[in-house]
């Protein structure tokens, strides 16, 4: 009974919410005019809004024109007078909390969450589970075991500013209704080393009624695969009562068909776009592509066409001018003190009514060493077209430029790690250069041109991009290695496991 009525309740709640949403998805424009000026005022008496005189900013056009698109190492400054214990410097008094992040070239990195902005944080990812719910007419999983997997939630004190991963911050703040639901134990949590973790979670779950598990990708098929080691069973044999997959921070598309052969059946998966520095968009129709943008949640969003990134003076689109099935480079202003602050996500609207995105992207990953320009969001649709046709199972992948061959042209190499070679490799590898060639019109030009031969596939052990990443002393978490690169940092070393 009392189970009856806890999913019924969650019915109700979820049912309610998602009728309260439908005022910011028709709104979104003018939402957002009225959020960036709530941001500026609030803001005005703040280093950063005397610096760059937010007093006088009454418009979007101001504010562009005043404020330059910025990045961590233009914020550093400021967030170095944050950590010193200095009140006022980009939002009112001091963050509530500091999200580390790992950095390539900054270190670590200290992206600041307000008192105002981690509500939001637990809100949307609430709003994600509430849409799912409406959808399905079915609260059922609210009565098993769930997982959110989460960094430690250990947070070190930095000048009276609890600091620590985003995943163990949020741990603070589950809900108490899902907390006696909630896997794995405080002691598991607390686990450094990456596989001792899994290897713990993996004891503490297989005997329990999982009906939620949620984490990226690679984590997942870690987790999934050490499980059936273990047990001998498919995940839906082993959690029959197993209802949602919840992911982010990858495209799951590449995944889906090995995550689906290690399940045993299909599972329903829901996809959201989650950072330190927001929660931008979850996937509130989990059986269609596109995720919605979150448009009333703190966060004023500007997009940069990609083809004009980084170059002088880039148009800075809001969303009243943004056209679907563009790249843009994603633009943030938050009420945590981020002032367009370019995450380094690529997205693509599919939508505008309401708006949703793909994540297409990285600014930062792509392969361009001969002016192709090509990016994440072209090659993981190319192969899985090429796996529609040519039925392969791949458990990750990494593309690479050789500039330099041994011999003849310079080529495109696709380092690929197989759960299931597909039966002709080379009918594989000849399929997906046309796909490619068809969703990038520089790269067919280059092979036209006979400037680069076809793309080369260089099939990895089992294992290999674990290795790469244990290497590196990213394993696990929510560590996630390139798909692009424009050099061979990642490929030189992937080469060492060729088969």
């Amino acid at each position: 009974m009392l189970n009856f009525i806890k999913k019924n309740i969650a019915l109700l709640w979820a049912k309610k919410h998602v009728k309260g949403t439908q005022s910011f998805k028709q709104n979104a424009v003018k939402d957002q005019e009225q959020l960036l000026l709530s941001l500026l005022k609030t803001a005005e008496k703040t280093l950063f809004g005397r610096t760059y005189q937010f007093e006088e900013l009454k418009t979007i056009e101001d504010f562009q024109t005043k404020v330059p698109v910025s990045d961590y190492e233009d914020l550093k400054p400021y967030i170095e007078k944050i950590k010193k214990g200095q009140r006022d410097i980009l939002w009112t008094d001091t963050p509530e909390y500091f999200a580390k992040t790992s950095g390539t070239t900054s270190g670590s990195k200290y992206i600041p969450i307000s008192k105002e902005g981690m509500p939001y944080q637990i809100a949307a990812a609430q709003s994600a589970l509430f849409h799912y719910i409406t959808q399905k007419n079915n609260a059922d999983f609210v009565n098993g075991k769930m997982i959110f997997l989460q960094g430690s939630p250990e947070l070190e004190d930095l000048y009276g500013i609890k600091t620590g991963r985003l995943s163990g911050i949020v741990a603070h703040h589950i809900p108490s209704y899902l907390q006696k639901n909630r896997l794995p134990s405080l002691e598991t949590n607390l686990i450094e080393d990456w596989e001792t973790k899994v290897d713990a979670i993996v004891k503490e779950t297989e005997k329990e009624n999982m009906t939620l598990i949620s984490g990226i990708p690679p984590w997942l098929i870690m987790y999934f695969e050490k499980l059936i080691e273990r047990n001998g069973k498919k995940i839906t044999e082993l959690f029959p009562n197993l209802q949602l997959i919840i992911t982010g921070g990858v495209n799951f598309e590449p995944y889906r068909e090995k995550m689906n052969e290690l399940l045993g059946k299909p599972v329903d998966t829901l996809q959201t776009f989650p950072a330190s520095e927001g929660f931008f968009a979850f996937q509130d129709d989990f059986e269609k592509d596109g995720l919605l943008l979150l448009t009333n949640h703190g966060i004023f969003y500007e997009f940069i066409p990609l083809e004009e990134y980084g170059k002088p003076n880039p148009r800075r689109l809001t969303l009243k001018n943004i056209e679907l099935h563009r790249d843009y480079a994603l633009i943030l202003t938050t009420n945590s003190g981020l002032w367009a602050y370019s995450i380094g996500d690529v997205v693509r609207f599919i939508s505008k009514n309401p708006y949703r995105i793909l994540v297409s992207g990285r600014t930062k990953h792509f392969t361009s060493a001969f002016g192709e320009h090509v990016i994440a969001f072209e090659v993981e649709e190319a192969l899985k077209a090429t796996v529609e046709k040519y039925p392969a199972q791949i458990t990750e992948f990494h593309l690479a430029p050789q500039v330099n061959p041994a011999e003849g042209l310079p080529y495109h190499e696709w380092f690929i790690e197989f759960e299931k070679e597909p039966e002709s490799l080379e009918d594989f590898r000849n399929n997906l250069d046309e796909e490619m060639r068809k969703r990038n019109s520089y790269y067919d030009d280059l092979i036209s041109g006979k400037i680069l031969q076809p793309l080369i596939i260089t099939s990895l052990n089992k294992n290999a991009f674990q290795d790469y990443a244990k290497s590196q002393g990213k394993l696990g978490g929510q560590n996630k290695i390139p798909r692009l690169a424009n050099d061979r940092k990642i490929g030189d070393f992937l080469i060492n496991f060729k088969k």
